[in-house]
C-alpha cells in the first residue's frame, strides 16, 4: 500500500512538472508583439527611415552568444511611384567575405511583403511606434553546403536617424545565433521624409 501512495505522489509530481514545463516553453516563445510599442516614438515608418544612403556596423553570434564574426554595411534605399522599395544591401565581414543582398518591399495589407535572392520563405514587414517586425527563412552558408534558418527580425528607432536592428535565427524552433547592428542615415534621398 505505501508503495501505491509514493508511486502516486511522484506521478503527480511528474504531471505538474510536466504543465510547468510546458508552461514555460509557451511563455518563452510569446514574445513581445508590436502592440506593445504602439504608443513609443520616434515614429517609424519604413519608407521614411529607409531612404537614400545608409550605414550599418554590427555582430553575428553563435547559439552561446559568443560574438563570432563583426561587420559593417552599406545600404541604398529607395521607393518607386507605387510605393515599391529597393533596400541594396553590401555586407562587408571582418574575415574578408562580401555579401550583397537586394530588398524588394512591396506593398501588402498595410504592411510590405519582402523578398531577396537568398530569402527562400518571404517575410511581412509590419511596424508600430518605433518597431519593425519582420519574420522569414533566409538560406546561409555553412561549412561546404547551405542551410535556411529561420530570421525573427526586430528593429527600433532609437533618434531619427539611428535604428538598432536584432535578429534571433532559429533552426526547427531552436535558436542558433543572433545579429545585431546599428543602421544610419548617411545622407537622405528624395521622397517621404520621418
Amino acid at each position: 500500500m505505501q508503495k501505491l501512495r509514493i508511486s502516486g505522489n511522484f506521478n503527480g509530481l511528474r504531471r505538474g512538472a510536466l504543465i510547468l514545463l510546458i508552461t514555460m516553453v509557451l511563455t518563452a516563445c510569446a514574445g513581445p508583439s508590436l502592440d506593445d510599442y504602439r504608443d513609443r516614438g520616434p515614429a517609424l515608418v519604413p519608407s521614411g527611415f529607409f531612404q537614400g544612403e545608409l550605414s550599418a556596423r554590427g555582430v553575428v553570434k553563435d547559439y552561446a552568444g559568443e560574438v563570432i564574426r563583426t561587420f559593417d554595411a552599406d545600404i541604398v534605399a529607395r521607393w518607386d511611384e507605387h510605393g515599391v522599395g529597393t533596400l541594396d544591401e553590401v555586407f562587408r565581414f571582418d574575415d574578408g567575405e562580401v555579401q550583397t543582398r537586394v530588398w524588394t518591399l512591396t506593398p501588402d495589407n498595410g504592411g510590405y511583403r519582402a523578398t531577396a535572392g537568398d530569402v527562400i520563405e518571404a517575410g511581412t514587414m509590419r511596424w508600430q511606434g518605433n518597431a519593425i517586425h519582420m519574420n522569414y527563412v533566409l538560406r546561409v552558408s555553412y561549412g561546404d553546403s547551405t542551410i535556411d534558418v529561420r530570421m525573427d527580425d526586430w528593429m527600433y528607432l532609437v533618434t531619427p536617424d539611428t535604428l538598432i536592428n536584432q535578429t534571433t535565427m532559429s533552426k526547427w524552433g531552436i535558436p542558433v545565433g543572433e545579429v545585431v547592428l546599428v543602421i544610419q542615415k548617411t545622407k537622405r534621398g528624395p521622397g517621404p521624409q520621418n
